[in-house]
């Protein structure tokens, strides 16, 4: 009996997964403490773009169907998605390097606590960014906020979600479009492959993503 005491106090406290954050536990940091984005060793993604999606674009990400609209759509919701280009270069990159590059791409969802302070940001933020720059010009470049960062790794899309307010508030009065965004996120199937997120030639909006692109 003492040997298996001994091995069970061993035991190490299992890592839980990023998918099991809980949308009750805000961890407010100041911006310039928050973490960023991750790169690992993978410099070259750092020059890859990501563009800001529309409204519309954001219920597709989530898998909602288009008769399912979240009052207002997410009106205090700014998201990045993936450019053409990115998915295209991620896997020139994974082939060039015989499967050594990664193919995981970025979506960043910055949920702000009104939908003023949304308005206000987007007219500063660029269209569109490298993502080597997301982490200076869009999470550092919010002085006077402070942010809870939430990270959800979804097959070859590695989801970032921020909850963005000014520094000194209390609380969190968007947190109802935080539940639900992170709630949707979590609910959401492995990407296996890119196919889901490429635009059609004569069309410029994600498009829901065919059964055989996601994980069952």
């Amino acid at each position: 009996m003492d040997e298996k005491e001994t091995k069970n106090k061993k035991k190490k406290p299992k890592h839980k997964h990023p998918n099991n954050q809980s949308s009750s536990a805000y961890s407010f940091k100041p911006s310039s403490e928050v973490k960023g984005l991750r790169f690992g060793g993978q410099f070259i993604v750092k020059s890859f773009t990501i563009r800001r999606a529309q409204p519309l674009e954001i219920l597709r990400l989530l898998s909602l169907p288009p008769h399912h609209k979240p009052p207002n759509t997410f009106p205090s919701t700014t998201a990045f998605l993936p450019t053409n280009f990115t998915i295209l270069a991620h896997h020139a990159w994974h082939t060039l390097t015989l499967g050594l590059g990664t193919k995981k791409s970025k979506v960043v969802l910055f949920v702000f606590e009104s939908e003023d302070m949304k308005t206000a940001v987007d007219r500063t933020w660029p269209a569109e960014i490298p993502l080597g720059e997301v982490n200076r010009k869009l999470i550092r470049g919010m002085t006077g906020c402070e942010m809870a960062r939430f990270k959800f790794r979804k097959g070859c899309i590695t989801f970032y979600v921020y909850a963005v307010r000014r520094t000194g508030n209390l609380g969190f009065s968007c947190a109802e479009d935080l539940r639900v965004i992170l709630e949707y996120v979590v609910a959401l199937n492995d990407f296996m492959d890119h196919t889901a997120m490429l635009a059609m030639p004569n069309q410029r909006n994600i498009s829901f993503a065919p059964a055989a692109a996601m994980a069952h």
